[in-house]
């Protein structure tokens, strides 16, 4: 069982908030109080150290605060799991891609996050990682690549994801993303240090028709800006700015 004993304020909430958000068995006492007979880990901030006995058998985690928390969350974590493992983290591409984060066999954390925010979502979960690995699915050409192109420094493998989305039953609505990246994770893919796509016509005219609902219908951008929303150079947004100052 995880202990947290603390006596500061927000890595207290904040930690209890993260154990509760994984549905983890834990309890809390006060710096110098007693720890339960079941505890395996206890999660600690620096200025608790001297006030928290931890008995032969027992880890420690030290958090330097709140903003620690997660971090501290899932060493604790690790203790229970016997050490964990490697961390990989699936990625399942899309205007919204469904990103895992696995430890082992152990699913850590989970994500579904729009295209603009999802490599430093990836980026947050493995810095700080001995030896992370990223695994992205080879569908959604265009945000895959994106992806991929993005996490310059950062191993990657492309996974053939056939498959990958599994069937959803009544009231897992919106879990698919998310699921189809966590068995995107657990599959061997091919290294690669860059994806450079060419974009089809039917994926630019997608891009043009996306900005022209963007713009409330009041203007669509041509083709040389729609190649370079599809290269990651620009989002719409940008690009429609960028089409606005050219016929203005």
């Amino acid at each position: 069982m995880i202990v947290v004993a603390t006596a500061d304020f927000e890595l207290y909430h904040e930690a209890v908030a993260e154990l509760r958000d994984r549905g983890t068995v834990f309890t809390t006492v006060e710096p110098g109080g007693d720890l339960p007979d079941r505890t395996r880990v206890v999660i600690v901030a620096h200025d608790d150290v001297d006030d928290v006995d931890v008995p032969d058998g027992v880890e420690r985690v030290v958090a330097s605060g709140g903003d620690d928390a997660r971090r501290a969350v899932e060493e604790a974590l690790a203790v229970l799991r016997g050490g964990g493992g490697r961390t990989v983290v699936g990625v399942d591409p899309g205007t919204r891609p469904g990103i895992a984060v696995l430890s082992g066999a152990v699913v850590v954390a989970a994500f579904h996050v729009p295209l603009a925010d999802a490599v430093a979502v990836i980026r947050r979960e493995v810095d700080g990682e001995a030896d992370p690995l990223v695994r992205v699915g080879d569908g959604a050409r265009l945000q895959g690549s994106r992806i991929v192109n993005e996490l310059d420094d950062v191993p990657v493998e492309l996974v053939d994801e056939t498959g990958t989305t599994p069937y959803l039953g009544t009231g897992a609505r919106g879990m698919g993303d998310v699921l189809a990246a966590v068995n995107i994770a657990r599959l061997d893919g091919e290294r690669v240090d860059s994806r450079e796509v060419e974009p089809t016509a039917g994926e630019l005219q997608q891009i043009k028709d996306e900005s022209r609902q963007r713009s409330g219908g009041d203007r669509t951008i041509d083709e040389e800006l729609a190649r370079r929303v599809a290269r990651g150079e620009l989002d719409v947004d940008e690009a429609l700015d960028e089409h606005r100052d050219e016929t203005a």
